[in-house]
C-alpha cells in the first residue's frame, strides 16, 4: 500500500523543499539589481563625460596650435626677403644716401617702409625675431657657427649675429647664427640663472 500510496500522491517540487521566496525578498533583489546598474550607468556618464571634457581640450589646443602655427611654412620663406631688404639697407653707406638725389632718397625710403611693414605684419602672426647679442648662449634659439677670443665678456655669450632668428608662439622658426665669445671669464652663477 505505501507503494500505491507514493505513487498516488504527487512528489513534492525542488521549489516546495526550498524555503519559500517572500515578497520583502523579491523587493529587495530587484533594490539591489537596480542600485548596481545605476552604479554601472554613473561611472559609464562620468567615464563619457570625462573624455568629452578631454576632446574638449584637446580641440581648443589644436584649434589654437592651428591659429598660431599655421603660418609657419609662409613665415619660413618670407624670412629670405625680409634678409634681403635688411641686408639691402646695411649695405649702403650714409655718405652715400645723403649724397644721393632726391628720387633715389625716395627709392630708399619706401625700401626702409616695407621693412618696416614687414616686420610689423610678422609681428601680428606671432612671428618675432630674436636679437641674441650680449646674451648667453642657448643651443634652442642660437647656431653657433664661429667662436671669437673675447676677453672683456665671459665665455659663452653671444658676441655677433650673423644672422637673425625668428620665432613663431613658443617654437624656433629659424634658429639665430651667431658668433660666441671665449677666452673671457667664466659666467657668474646669478648671471646664468637670471638668463634661464
Amino acid at each position: 500500500m505505501n507503494a500505491e500510496r507514493d505513487a498516488s500522491t504527487p512528489a513534492a517540487s525542488p521549489a516546495e523543499n526550498a524555503p519559500a521566496e517572500t515578497p520583502e525578498r523579491d523587493a529587495f533583489a530587484v533594490v539591489e539589481a537596480l542600485n548596481a546598474e545605476n552604479s554601472q550607468l554613473k561611472d559609464r556618464i562620468l567615464r563619457t563625460l570625462a573624455e568629452m571634457e578631454n576632446l574638449r581640450r584637446r580641440t581648443e589646443r589644436e584649434v589654437s596650435d592651428a591659429k598660431t602655427y599655421g603660418v609657419t611654412g609662409f613665415a619660413r620663406d618670407i624670412l629670405s626677403v625680409v634678409d634681403n631688404l635688411a641686408r639691402a639697407l646695411e649695405h649702403l653707406p650714409a655718405e652715400a644716401r645723403a649724397a644721393a638725389d632726391p628720387q633715389i632718397q625716395s627709392m630708399i625710403e619706401g625700401v626702409e617702409l616695407t621693412a618696416r611693414d614687414l616686420d610689423a605684419v610678422l609681428g601680428r602672426h606671432g612671428v618675432k625675431k630674436l636679437d641674441p647679442k650680449g646674451q648667453k648662449f642657448d643651443p634652442h634659439f642660437h647656431q653657433a657657427i664661429f667662436e671669437a677670443p673675447d676677453a672683456t665678456v665671459p665665455s659663452g655669450t653671444v658676441s655677433q649675429v650673423v644672422q637673425s632668428g625668428w620665432t613663431i608662439g613658443e617654437r624656433v622658426l629659424r634658429p639665430a647664427m651667431v658668433g660666441v665669445s671665449k677666452g673671457g671669464p667664466k659666467a657668474a652663477p646669478k648671471e646664468q640663472e637670471a638668463s634661464d
